[in-house]
């Protein structure tokens, strides 16, 4: 890679993003364009992917879409032969497609619970797997989880998402010792995410009496993609993106009974701006809706333009600076009462 003033180049090299019609996938493969790559666009909408391209075109760079469902594997493997075709060995991978549905356990159906597991789960999976037989092949490449702080921390109202990212979290860590133990070239990170302001909540199915909403604080999609450029460009094992993040994984580790009450007490609220539903409001879990889509939803106006973005290796060492910090106050304050 060389290097430009808004850092490493990545003319010329082939990167796939699933999800890439809305909101990080779409803002994620503008960000590869806008450094030289050539980006293969998968998602279910045709029109949006569509939109994906020419507006990535329109700025002087190299797109290639391919209309896919990503719950199902073989049309996934097809798309990903067509990609490696038309832009050549694919370098990159990011799995960033998911589908949700906001409601309590006890009003969901099966059938929905299966819909979220195929496309947020087995949909990474089967991107997983594609890549990995392109990769193989060339015996490189980089494969990018666009995980969430949900994979670690469970919260109401989303019990299928959040049991979907944390199946991705088992299935990548299981895949990662596996390529470490082949001495393989081929790079396996995850970016966790912090509540990003995407147009999901506007088509995620609801069985809520108000209007969805990202649980605060909430970052623009361009923070997510520059944070999965990064690691696309200097691989990471994990990367954190925002100050929740690494805290509620720390949080769950030592006080998840203290979570489990706090998210109780503030999670449902927190995702509903108790607006009524529009009534001609289309949802997405089974079919694409078409016409609504873009990089960022309707939350501009708190959404935060940064944010802090930490290695998995870093947060840990200033989670456990933390604890001894506090372990030492706490030893000072007990031999001052002495």
């Amino acid at each position: 890679m060389q290097m430009n003033q808004n850092g490493l180049e990545m003319r010329g090299e082939a990167i796939v993003v699933t999800g890439a019609s809305a909101g990080v996938g779409r803002a994620t493969a503008l960000a590869f364009a806008a450094r030289g790559a050539h980006v293969g666009l998968l998602a279910r909408d045709a029109q949006g992917l569509e939109e994906t391209r020419r507006e990535i075109e329109a700025r002087g760079g190299v797109a290639f879409a391919v209309p896919t469902d990503m719950a199902d594997a073989q049309a996934v493997s097809a798309a990903a032969e067509s990609c490696e075709r038309e832009l050549g060995p694919i370098s990159v991978w990011v799995n960033n497609a998911m589908a949700t549905v906001f409601s309590k356990v006890d009003d969901l159906s099966a059938e929905e619970i299966r819909r979220v597991t195929e496309v947020t789960y087995l949909g990474t999976v089967h991107g997983t797997l594609a890549a990995l037989a392109m990769m193989r092949k060339h015996g490189a490449g980089t494969i990018i989880q666009a995980s969430s702080a949900l994979a670690y921390r469970a919260i109401p109202l989303q019990a299928p998402y959040c049991a979907a990212k944390h199946a991705i979290r088992g299935f990548t860590d299981a895949l990662r010792c596996e390529l470490l133990h082949e001495r393989s070239a081929i790079q396996l990170c995850s970016v966790i995410l912090p509540a990003v302001n995407t147009p999901q909540f506007e088509w995620a199915r609801t069985h809520e009496s108000s209007r969805p909403r990202p649980v605060a604080p909430v970052y623009q999609p361009e923070v997510a993609a520059r944070a999965i450029v990064r690691t696309a460009q200097r691989p990471e094992r994990e990367v954190f993106v925002g100050y929740q993040t690494p805290l509620l994984v720390m949080g769950q580790a030592l006080m998840p009974g203290t979570l489990d009450h706090y998210l109780a007490k503030n999670a449902v609220q927190g995702q509903t701006t108790g607006e009524p539903l529009p009534s001609d409001r289309a949802e997405n879990l089974f079919e694409p809706v078409s016409g609504r889509h873009a990089a960022r939803g309707r939350f501009d106006d708190e959404a935060h333009n940064d944010a802090i973005t930490l290695s998995g290796r870093a947060a840990r060492a200033l989670g456990v600076a933390g604890l001894l910090a506090l372990g030492a106050l706490a030893g000072a304050t007990l031999r001052t009462r002495r």
